[in-house]
């Protein structure tokens, strides 16, 4: 008898749907076609396995098993279930007339439990493009995978339960999540705030001007100066995440398996912060069996680099492509997926090796040869990357201890989301291509040049004003470009339609690592 179930195959954010057909014959052999992985084959023993334990045997004969499309790898232990559902129903243990309606996935255990598995949100995605009646899943994968409108999610908590729904001995009801009302609840929670930083002003004024037009930023100070600190709250004033985007950043997170059993969406903007061992793979994806990496994992959201120069400076650089484009290729022998890749980069570092260069508590034991070398560590391609470079200093305890809390991130916030409408008005007009193949346009940061000229196109006070920062401090030409985005946000910021000096002076001032004189120079 020749039975067809359907599961689903995820290859970086992309599903194809997947036929099991399982044909029985008289026989002894067991035949396994469509390029399946290690994983996908030992199912069969975990099959085995879970069909004795609750009652039922392997069914014997010349069975042999197609996973379709034949041409495309398929890797993962998801394919467990449907292949499981297929071999019972070839064998008749099971009668379900609508088999061919739902889509199956899950992992089973020796002793029938079904396990989670990743990428439950985009396969329930597919399922409902395809039309599917109904997806069944682990119980862990059901809250991500019901956030899919207008399609009926079951989460099974065994393989008997499974059976026993598709045969008819016993009711489930599909779970139901109401998306909105938890996308909204969970929106505004935030467990780090702005009011908790005393001090800092002017550090924290670069932040509000990096989260308003959405630009990387770069902290240089000695330790203990409050960088990690307030780089943590960033995500506090950044404007909320849309549903679209909460989705799209969800999926991400379900194919890297790194959603928990009570989450089903993520509400707020990711902050992720890897260690600076990290390898090149982790950091932008791929390896054997592909998942997305930090970079990706941060989409929508934060990248946070502590000590950057500890980092291995080949790992660095693998940043660039994802700072322009917003997006990494991972191409390999065996696949090529494309990741999304569109955050804010933000760094911490110190000014020297010892950390206390230029700090007036501090005696720096280092020689300019060393703090060449250490500054020498970020490439200059990598820094023209980095729109705002902001200086700073430990606040002294006998000041700390009598400033009063700092202004509340909400506050911040509302005059960041005020800027960044300002932004998606003036974009909104632009066709979707206008981006450079980044997408549409939705923040100064991801200004083309032509967009400069016509939206931060500087007076000529101005112009003479950036020509001499030029000559001085011997910019690029991508920094001249990253002065005129700063610039129109802080226009943007102070209720300005035009750009003028005053915002051009303050954007410059931001560009302190341009300097070649860190080691002949007080801080």
């Amino acid at each position: 008898m020749l039975i067809k179930t359907y599961c689903a195959a995820v290859n970086g954010l992309e599903v194809t749907t997947v036929t099991i057909e399982v044909n029985l014959n008289i026989g002894v052999l067991y035949h396994f076609t469509g390029l399946g992985d290690t994983a996908v084959k030992e199912g069969r023993t975990r099959i085995a396995s879970a069909l004795q334990q609750i009652g039922y045997k392997f069914p014997h004969g010349d069975i042999t098993v197609n996973m379709a499309p034949a041409d495309l790898r398929k890797e993962g232990s998801s394919f467990d279930l449907p292949l499981a559902i297929a071999l019972l129903a070839a064998n008749g243990s099971i009668e379900c007339e609508d088999l061919e309606r739902y889509m199956f996935v899950g992992e089973l255990g020796l002793d029938g439990r079904l396990l989670p598995v990743r990428g439950a949100l985009p396969i329930a995605i597919k399922a409902r493009a395809e039309h599917f009646k109904g997806l069944i899943v682990p119980a862990q994968n059901v809250r991500e995978a019901a956030v899919v409108n207008n399609l009926d999610v079951y989460g099974m908590e065994n393989l008997l339960d499974v059976i026993n729904f598709l045969s008819g001995k016993q009711q489930f009801e599909p779970t139901r999540i109401d998306t909105r009302k938890e996308f909204y609840e969970q929106q505004s929670r935030y467990e780090l705030d702005f009011a908790e930083v005393r001090g800092q002003e002017s550090v924290k004024r670069a932040l509000e001007v990096a989260a308003a037009g959405g630009h990387n930023i770069a902290m240089i100070g000695p330790p203990g100066s409050g960088k990690s600190m307030m780089a943590k709250r960033l995500p506090s004033i950044l404007p909320p995440l849309s549903l679209a985007e909460s989705l799209e950043t969800t999926q991400i997170h379900s194919v890297a398996g790194k959603l928990g059993r009570d989450i089903s969406l993520i509400s707020q903007r990711p902050f992720r912060a890897p260690h600076h061992t990290i390898s090149q793979v982790a950091l932008v994806g791929g390896g054997g069996s592909p998942q997305p990496g930090e970079i990706s994992l941060a989409h929508n959201g934060v990248l946070f680099c502590d000590e950057l120069p500890e980092f291995n400076k080949q790992t660095l650089e693998v940043l660039r492509q994802p700072l322009e484009d917003r997006k990494i290729t991972i191409a390999r022998a065996k696949y090529s997926i494309e990741y999304p890749a569109s955050f804010m980069f933000v760094a911490s570092m110190n000014p020297c090796p010892c950390g206390y260069y230029g700090d007036p508590t501090h005696h720096c034991v280092c020689t300019p040869g060393q703090i060449q070398r250490y500054m020498n560590k970020i490439s200059g391609p990598l820094l023209d990357r980095i729109d705002i470079h902001c200086e700073i200093q430990a606040v002294p305890f006998s000041a700390l201890s009598k400033l009063q809390p700092g202004e509340p991130s909400a506050a911040i916030r509302e005059r960041v989301v005020r800027a960044r409408k300002i932004q998606e008005e003036r974009f909104s007009s632009l066709p979707t291509g206008e981006g450079g193949g980044r997408g549409r346009i939705h923040c100064n940061a991801m200004m083309t040049e032509r967009m400069l000229h016509e939206f931060a196109e500087p007076d000529a006070q101005s112009l003479d004003m950036l020509r001499m920062a030029m000559e001085r401090l011997k910019l690029s030409a991508r920094a001249y470009s990253r002065i005129l985005k700063v610039a129109r946000t802080i226009a943007d910021l102070a209720g300005s339609e035009k750009v003028e000096s005053m915002h051009i002076a303050e954007a410059i001032g931001y560009r302190n690592l341009d300097r070649g004189d860190w080691a002949e120079r007080g801080v």
